[in-house]
């Protein structure tokens, strides 16, 4: 049988982007403990339907913890407190009863707010616009078994494959700085065959869009790994660092 809870909740309120932003206090009574985290919002938007007032606004899309779209702010934490887990797969199990939740959107200068907990993240767009592309030849596509790639960097690429470009390592950052997020994609591609003709024009353009768009500088604290709900490791940092350094030497020595 389910168990309920009560909680208060101190939500981020703003009506747009150029207007001011305040917290406001609700409470959500009797939530299940097998709801997940955007069920109870749901529930908490249906009451103040009922009650006439406007609901909350957030983003949201698959709730299976793969399109990123449900970032929110829980407590301090981008997507909460439980590593490795979306906010739509984030579980009321996991709160007391009685327990205070404060809860707003991503806060980066790069992600201005849309309205309440909807931020605009089409800055980590313009970056994979930027660079993230392969060249594809017209034609007969060719049977994979034919391209061999390394089981070891089969693995590496697909880890890093699995960036849901949420922005939560943005938004963990003190420098608001998207790393992270570039160098997974600049690694994912930069370790197939495919890959390989735009690698070094690849890191250049992202990074330099990634420059343009405002995000601040990485100064290896950490704290974007430990809130990427995919854990994304820091050596794609490390690795997009060498490639921007190499290949910024080799196009000035052309």
């Amino acid at each position: 049988m389910s168990e309920t809870i009560n909680l208060k909740l101190k939500i981020w309120r703003q009506k747009g982007p150029n207007e001011k932003g305040y917290f406001m206090e609700y409470e959500a009574k009797n939530v299940s403990t097998h709801m997940s985290f955007l069920e109870m919002l749901d529930v908490v938007n249906q009451d103040l339907i009922k009650k006439g007032e406007e609901p909350i606004e957030f983003d949201h899309d698959c709730r299976e913890g793969i399109c990123g779209a449900c970032s929110l702010v829980i407590n301090g934490e981008a997507h909460g407190k439980d590593k490795g887990t979306t906010v739509c797969q984030l579980h009321m199990r996991r709160f007391k009863d009685g327990e205070t939740l404060i809860i707003e959107p991503f806060r980066a200068r790069v992600f201005p707010v849309i309205r309440d907990l909807i931020v605009d993240r089409s800055a980590l767009d313009r970056v994979m616009q930027a660079g993230g592309f392969i060249s594809v030849n017209t034609g007969g596509a060719q049977d994979a078994n034919n391209i061999p790639i390394e089981k070891e960097k089969a693995d590496l690429a697909f880890e890093s494959a699995t960036c849901i470009g949420c922005g939560a390592c943005v938004a963990a950052c003190k420098n608001a700085s998207a790393s992270l997020f570039v160098s997974a994609k600049i690694r994912h591609l930069g370790l197939l065959p495919q890959g390989q003709p735009e690698r070094s024009l690849r890191v250049q353009k992202m990074v330099a869009q990634m420059d343009a768009e405002g995000f601040g500088g990485c100064t290896n604290t950490g704290a974007c790994a430990a809130a990427c709900p995919k854990e994304i490791s820091l050596e794609n940092i490390a690795q997009m660092n060498r490639d921007f350094l190499k290949y910024s030497i080799i196009s000035r020595d052309d």
